[in-house]
């Protein structure tokens, strides 16, 4: 059963210094953008399976590095029958891949030299003999090998890795600022109906007084009740969508434990008015060359273009012919200088007491070297072309978002103005009714338009707010 702490205060205390005590919405702490989203970064489960990638890129690299460890190596086989030994012999040792597709060998073999039927081929000095041996590819392989095309693929599995993590917290930190930013609006809509209800309530007692003394009519009580139960019909809603936003909001807090948070009244969104709506001061043009340098998507497709690469250049190795090249020095038991004149032995050391081979084989038709060659350079021209379209994707995107925000701001300038001119409006209206030139119809109705106005001003800052983080998220810069 999962453990629901009673407040986001609680833990986010270590980071903003939260009293975890109960107090009302007037009164919570504010739980800012930056913070809220820190946290969200370090202990959300997408962030840590973000952050789990780093650790298979490890793997997988160790994975392939292990394909240059050394290896040891041993076999022994003998027979004997009706009280005689045909044949025994035995070789142990250890082959050495380098980078280069050099493989080095030692090894050191024994044989029973007096098996009645023992190999001419596997004969060795009574003191056994030492092996030192070393493989060279003269054509396939020599540029590159499976094994090192591994390696340099886990090396950049590594590297995309660490860019769909990127990806991963861009993604998440953009839906969880856009919840962050609905619990705002909702927070700043809930204080609107709030004080509108205050404000009808008030008006609502004067006016009953007013009837009582015979300065209105009764129809007057009955026109501003009706509002007062509208009013009190709008702020039921507004606690109902904050409480929701609220459990949206929820949804991306974890502990360091791993356990889900549930916000309560202790934290409050900010009051949206004391906000300064700045815009990012990054231009255009700088966010999209940042975009196109740096955005995980973009990278992405990189990274398959040089894994597609290396698969490229495996495919154009498979054309050339095998030729490996072997050569062993022999040893009498561990030595394998021969004997003889001392200025002779560096000339011996190669011309005798050894063995040698060379292998060779070469597809005549290459039809499967030219069929795996052909799809690696279609894949490779699908990923550019589908890099072509994911640049002018988020080129467009970013100039769409920094359009956005623009408009935004021009749009809040607009209704502030607004709001402004309906307050001033509302005030004349009271100026008139106490002058007996206004009725409780026309109070009514400027104030249902300066309401509206301030929810539409709400809702339009929350919209700028968002606009900032669709902007970064569009430039990839959320993930970072």
């Amino acid at each position: 059963m999962k453990r629901i702490y009673r407040a986001l205060g609680i833990a986010l205390c270590f980071i903003i210094g939260l009293d975890a005590q109960a107090q009302p919405l007037d009164s919570a702490k504010v739980l800012l953008q930056d913070a809220y989203l820190a946290w969200v970064a370090s202990y959300h489960p997408v962030a840590r399976q973000g952050r789990l990638l780093g650790v298979q890129a490890e793997a997988l690299e160790q994975l392939a590095r292990g394909g240059f460890d050394p290896k040891l190596y041993g076999d022994y086989d003998a027979k004997s029958f009706d009280e005689k030994t045909y044949f025994a012999f035995g070789e142990a040792g250890v082959k050495i891949p380098t980078w280069y597709g050099v493989e080095i060998k030692g090894a050191f073999a024994t044989a029973d030299l007096d098996a009645l039927y023992q190999n001419p081929e596997r004969r060795v000095p009574d003191a056994g003999q030492a092996i030192l041996g070393v493989k060279v590819p003269i054509g396939r392989g020599l540029i590159i090998d499976q094994r090192r095309a591994d390696l340099a693929q886990a090396k950049l599995m590594a590297q995309a890795n660490e860019v769909e993590r990127q990806k991963m917290v861009n993604d998440l930190l953009m839906n969880a600022a856009e919840a962050y930013w609905n619990w705002s609006v909702a927070y700043n809509q809930l204080l609107v109906f709030e004080r509108a209800l205050e404000i009808t309530q008030q008006r609502m007692e004067g006016i009953v007084e007013s009837y009582r003394v015979g300065d209105l009519p009764a129809i007057d009580t009955l026109e501003t009740m009706i509002q007062v139960q509208n009013r009190m019909f709008d702020l039921n809603n507004a606690r109902i969508e904050y409480r929701n936003a609220t459990l949206q909001l929820s949804n991306f807090l974890w502990t360091e434990a791993g356990e889900p948070l549930e916000v309560t009244d202790e934290l409050r969104p900010p009051v949206l008015e004391e906000l300064e709506p700045d815009p990012l001061p990054q231009s255009r043009e700088a966010l999209s060359a940042t975009a196109l340098l740096t955005h995980p998507e973009i990278l992405e497709y990189e990274i398959k273009l040089e894994q597609l690469d290396v698969d490229r250049r495996l495919a154009l190795e498979q054309f050339k012919p095998r030729l490996d090249l072997e050569y062993n020095l022999l040893g009498d038991g561990t030595n394998l200088i021969p004997g003889g004149v001392d200025d002779q032995r560096l000339n011996a050391l190669v011309t005798q007491n050894y063995k040698w081979g060379v292998r060779f084989d070469f597809p005549l038709l290459l039809r499967k070297e030219r069929g795996k060659l052909q799809l690696t350079r279609i894949k490779i021209q699908d990923a550019e072309y589908s890099l072509q379209r994911k640049r002018l994707l988020i080129e467009n995107k970013v100039d769409n978002y920094y359009n956005e925000q623009n408009n935004f701001l021009e749009q809040i300038a607009l209704y502030e103005g607004a709001v402004e001119n309906y307050s001033r409006l509302l005030d004349a209206e009271y100026r008139k009714f106490d002058l007996g030139e206004s009725s409780i119809f026309l109070l009514n109705s400027r104030e249902q338009k300066l309401i509206e106005a301030q929810l539409k001003l709400t809702e339009l800052r929350g919209k700028f707010f968002k606009s900032i983080q669709k902007l970064l998220w569009a430039a990839g810069q959320l993930g970072q």
